[in-house]
């Protein structure tokens, strides 16, 4: 891996960017832009995804770095767990739900192939 200078290089920020694009297009539509409550918390994990991997980055230490990218995948977990809510009270359609359950995977895997990254790096 190349010297990265800014998080914006990072291909897990840049994945969590475009989930968080995909959420807030999403959440303003159908039932889900009136359930405020739930609308919001969805938009607060995909948010967290993105913003712990800037906030880490910036972090002096690879630990506290890891740390960060560790509260970044639970993140991204959350908005997971939270398809199956928006599914199961028809807010999102399946295509879209299906959509978001790819663009979460691909993020959570390169948050995890990054952390996996720095591990290894540290030996």
């Amino acid at each position: 891996m190349g010297k990265i200078e800014r998080f914006e290089d990072l291909k897990c920020w840049k994945a969590a960017r475009e989930l968080v694009k995909e959420v807030y297009t999403l959440s303003d539509t159908g039932k889900l832009s009136k359930d405020f409550d739930t609308r919001s918390q969805f938009r607060k994990a995909a948010l967290s995804s993105m913003n712990n991997i800037a906030e880490g980055f910036g972090r002096f230490s690879r630990k506290d770095f890891i740390r960060f990218l560790d509260t970044a995948q639970s993140s991204v977990l959350e908005v997971q767990s939270m398809l199956y809510v928006l599914s199961d009270l028809d807010f999102l359609s399946i295509d879209k739900i299906d959509l978001l359950r790819i663009k979460t995977d691909e993020t959570k895997n390169l948050i995890l192939g990054l952390i996996r990254y720095l591990r290894e790096s540290d030996k």
